[in-house]
């Protein structure tokens, strides 16, 4: 008998655990055991290529990018700033965001419908002034057209740098395609539905975004004041490194954020690569459990 069966969890499982606590939080089995074991139709079947990209450890590095890109949009960042609660309570923001992202990626159509319409009641309560005495409003579908895009673009993104299976050309055109099905269910109306799409609506916003100083803060506490524990400062450093990296050069240079492409090449994308395969490695077991349950 192997040292990790005798004492019940190994090294792997352990790490695993940890990670999928932060994630989902306390509840987080109960609510993965009712996303993929309650019976009835899904929004995706298991050969689409959303479910594939959601399942994927690059999504840590996606998710840190698309909450630095979606930063640009005043508006966005204000409503945000105002009403996210993303430093008082950043690990629950995290595990809201990935119960919606799993639901409506895996869970029932009933399910993914009420993750929406929560989500959607939400954002009705969600207004307010930014500093410069400009209004907002969560709920409009302007506002909600940018959030989505820039979590496409990053999600897809990543997963085609970090992801361990990369979508061919058509599924990263199905990939938007899918995303679209959410995103009219939040109200954004006409989302785009392939990549071509989708670079010239990211194109069409870029005039209307800037760098305020919520958008400084976030990035601050995102890369150089992370709320994760000191012996995972340096996994959590190379995850926000690569982040940067990732997003469009321009996006970077708005926010004044350094970008050295000889170093990215060389180091950072080796380190991020493999630390996302640690998270990935980790994490199997888990998802290999829900798996032979049914899920």
């Amino acid at each position: 008998m192997r040292p990790a069966e005798a004492g019940g969890r190994g090294p792997r499982e352990r790490l695993g655990e940890g990670l999928f606590s932060r994630v989902a939080g306390p509840d987080g089995a109960r609510r993965r055991a009712r996303i993929h074991g309650t019976p009835g139709p899904r929004w995706f079947g298991p050969e689409r290529p959303v479910r594939r990209v959601h399942g994927d450890a690059s999504m840590f590095i996606g998710g840190l990018s698309a909450l630095l890109l979606q930063s640009l949009h005043p508006l966005a960042m204000a409503a945000v700033a105002a009403h996210s609660g993303y430093r008082g309570d950043p690990w629950g923001r995290l595990q809201r965001t990935s119960t919606f992202l799993a639901t409506t990626t895996y869970g029932t159509a009933e399910h993914a419908e009420q993750a929406c319409a929560r989500v959607r009641a939400v954002h009705e309560r969600v207004r307010g002034l930014t500093a410069d005495g400009e209004p907002y409003h969560a709920s409009d579908p302007h506002l909600l057209g940018w959030v989505h895009l820039a979590e496409t673009d990053s999600f897809l993104r990543a997963h085609q740098r970090y992801g361990a299976r990369p979508l061919s050309d058509d599924e990263c055109d199905g990939y938007v395609e899918d995303m679209a099905r959410v995103a009219r269910e939040l109200g954004v109306p006409d989302p785009p539905r392939d990549r071509a799409e989708l670079a010239e609506r990211l194109a069409a916003y870029r005039p209307e975004l800037a760098v305020t100083a919520q958008a400084r803060e976030a990035a601050r506490f995102l890369l150089l004041h992370p709320p994760v524990p000191l012996v995972a400062r340096l996994p959590y450093g190379v995850l926000a490194a690569n982040a940067v990296a990732l997003l469009p050069r321009w996006a970077s240079e708005q926010l004044r954020l350094p970008r050295l492409p000889l170093v990215e090449d060389v180091c950072l994308l080796p380190l991020g690569r493999a630390t996302t395969a640690t998270i990935r490695w980790a994490m199997a077991p888990a998802r290999q459990r829900v798996t032979s349950a049914g899920g």
